[in-house]
């Protein structure tokens, strides 16, 4: 699996994946990378609840995923997230705990549980 940066313009650095371009910037035009990593955490989350509830034809109208942050002073950096799922009216009580195992599944997650390691290197063109 490959994907390729780039640098367009200005503060822009993007990245092309298989037909995807995925902008970012740090002018605020859009996203900036971190938020885009902190994104993935909760959506991929989501569609592990998503499939979940599919497969069990559960609706998913109001259903949300609020995902929170605490960050340590010292250090800047993120100490725990949470995810808090909030259900629809109505849904089945036999699976809440079973929707949670589900977006415990999320491969970002299991990525920051076992880190790959990074190689970084020149290569002449």
């Amino acid at each position: 699996m490959d994907m390729k940066i780039t640098f367009p313009e200005n503060l822009r650095v993007d990245a092309q994946y298989g037909p995807f371009n995925i902008s970012t910037n740090q002018d605020g035009t859009t996203p900036p990378p971190f938020a885009l990593f902190l994104a993935s955490i909760g959506t991929c989350a989501g569609i592990y609840v998503l499939s979940f509830c599919k497969q069990r034809g559960l609706s998913t109208d109001g259903m949300e995923i609020t995902q929170q942050m605490d960050t340590d002073p010292s250090t800047r950096r993120i100490k725990d997230i949470r995810l808090n799922i909030k259900l629809p009216n109505g849904f089945p009580e036999k699976y809440k705990k079973a929707v949670i195992r589900s977006a415990d599944q999320c491969a970002v997650k299991q990525h920051l549980i076992s880190p790959p390691q990074f190689t970084i290197q020149t290569v002449e063109n």
